[in-house]
């Protein structure tokens, strides 16, 4: 229990960091509990889903949703119960002592719980086209999308466990999968490797690298992948290849860099929580959604665990009060 300056008015109860499926979840709990729970929502507002076209793997939703649409739902659903949704991303923390503070620009706020959910982001190839044509035939979530893909010819890149689970996934609806590695060598475990191997719908490019996502738009107006330029990472000779589709699954990194030092994670960045819980290493700090699981990562799995956090945070200021001067 620390003792403080503040007055009791000037420390929220609880303040989220980060939206999507975990945050907004969170905070849906966390203002039908009373405690009147403020988001910001950081550089991508609603999350990974505002980059997906159709989600239809949420239940409830029988004939899927756009993402951006889902997250403006829950944005409007937590606003409802008294949520204060802030546009604006925090680039400071202070978790020495009770109350937290955290700092947005040049505004400092107070909390006595905080949940982080900053969650994460799929690392991409990084050239000017994918972003173009990201949610229409650029991928970086096989589970999520291999749906639409049907009968279809496509590209997956990357070299590791992920890439060879989503190859051997995106077989079960596609005609075709070529998995595309900048090496010849993979980082993927034998086990993953020889399961591939062994697939008859999984073709090969080693020592190739996208440089070029290709498509166009059709009268509807709907952006539309056709194909890419391949090129040898070893000769230099480029090629045109024709797919549907582009996977990239070359990993994802947690939007955790914020709490490095101060937060216990693992060695990629993700956070840890305790058992099956969403305690973090501080008592009062909660993590849920993306940031802290690497395993799943999905809306669902992000919303249930935000789910945890809020009643996490509930009950640790039931039994921890903050004592005002």
């Amino acid at each position: 229990m620390s003792h403080t300056h503040l007055k009791r008015e000037e420390v929220n109860p609880v303040i989220i960091i980060g939206s999507g499926p975990a945050g907004f979840t969170a905070a849906l709990y966390a203002a039908r509990a009373n405690l009147s729970p403020i988001v910001f929502e950081g550089e991508q507002p609603g999350g990974q889903l505002t980059i997906t076209t159709e989600v239809e793997n949420f239940p409830g939703f029988e004939h899927g949703i756009q993402g951006p649409e889902m997250m403006d739902i829950l944005r409007r659903q937590v606003s409802r119960f008294g949520t204060v949704t802030k546009f604006e991303t925090i680039t400071a923390v202070d978790f020495s002592k009770r109350p937290f503070a955290v700092t947005a620009g040049s505004k400092t706020y107070y909390a006595e719980a905080v949940v982080i959910s900053t969650g994460a982001k799929a690392k991409l190839l990084n050239i000017p086209s994918e972003e173009i044509y990201m949610g229409y035939g650029v991928s970086a979530c096989a589970t999520c999308d291999g749906f639409f893909y049907r009968n279809q010819d496509v590209l997956i890149v990357g070299g590791g466990d992920t890439a060879m689970e989503e190859a051997n996934y995106l077989t079960r609806f596609c005609n075709s999968v070529t998995i595309v590695h900048r090496r010849d060598e993979f980082r993927a475990s034998k086990i993953m490797f020889d399961r591939a191997k062994e697939n008859p719908k999984i073709h090969w490019r080693t020592n190739q690298a996208i440089t070029e996502v290709l498509g166009h738009t059709d009268e509807k107006g709907r952006k539309l992948v056709t194909g890419a330029i391949i090129e040898d990472t070893v000769t230099g000779k480029t090629e045109q290849v024709a797919t549907n589709g582009i996977f990239v699954a070359i990993g994802h990194s947690p939007n955790t860099e914020l709490f490095r030092g101060l937060i216990d994670m693992n060695e990629v960045g993700y956070i840890e929580t305790k058992g099956k819980s969403s305690y973090t290493n501080i008592p009062g700090v909660f993590a849920c959604g993306d940031c802290q699981d690497h395993v799943y990562r999905q809306a669902v799995t992000a919303a249930g665990s935000g789910c945890m956090a809020a009643i996490d945070a509930e009950r640790y200021l039931e039994a921890n009060p903050t004592t005002f001067a």
